[in-house]
């Protein structure tokens, strides 16, 4: 089997119920994003924290050292764990990602986190490019309502949306369930 790795993608606070940007379905999304990173830790597989913080103090959220910008405490790392700060949507975009999986002969990323129709969708794209093997937990994944040209669409929409077109070239897209019990 190739030598796996669980990214967590932003699962902050300021995308729960009390931050500056928060998500539809934030809690059910980390309560199994945790029971991914309990797995892979009891595994002994590697876990990677991403956290973004935008660069300005004018941005809507993830405002730099905020407690917003901090990770939930649900999904918090271990000291071994490393933390990875971006400041762009694809979680590879100038960081140490890539150098950290590859270190470890990361073949194959299993990526939770927020939000679907973006950074998930950043990373998981970037990271088939590069040539890793991916799998997204869809129901460890959240997003929000989002809105164009007048039409409101319903966050469940956004994910599922996101989540097919993911799965048609990009990654096997499963539940927390499936995948804990393959």
């Amino acid at each position: 089997m190739a030598k796996q790795a669980l990214i967590v993608v932003d699962i902050q606070n300021d995308y729960f119920p009390q931050g500056k940007w928060p998500l539809v379905g934030a809690d059910a999304a980390a309560d199994n994003a945790a029971r991914m990173i309990q797995a892979f830790r009891e595994a002994a597989d590697p876990v990677v924290h991403i956290r973004h913080e935008f660069t300005s103090d004018a941005a809507p959220f993830f405002t730099p050292g905020s407690d917003g910008a901090k990770l939930h405490p649900k999904v918090l790392n271990r000291a071994d764990e490393p933390v990875v700060l971006k400041h762009f949507v694809n979680s590879f975009r100038e960081t140490e990602l890539e150098a950290i999986l590859d270190q470890q002969g990361i073949e194959h990323l299993v990526v939770v986190g927020s939000m679907s129709h973006m950074c998930i969708d950043g990373i998981t794209r970037a990271a088939a490019d590069l040539g890793y093997t991916v799998t997204v937990i869809h129901d460890a994944c959240a997003t929000r309502d989002l809105e164009f040209n007048g039409i409101t669409v319903p966050a469940a929409h956004v994910h599922a949306a996101f989540m097919a077109a993911l799965g048609f070239a990009y990654a096997s897209v499963v539940s927390t369930d499936d995948f804990l019990a393959g």
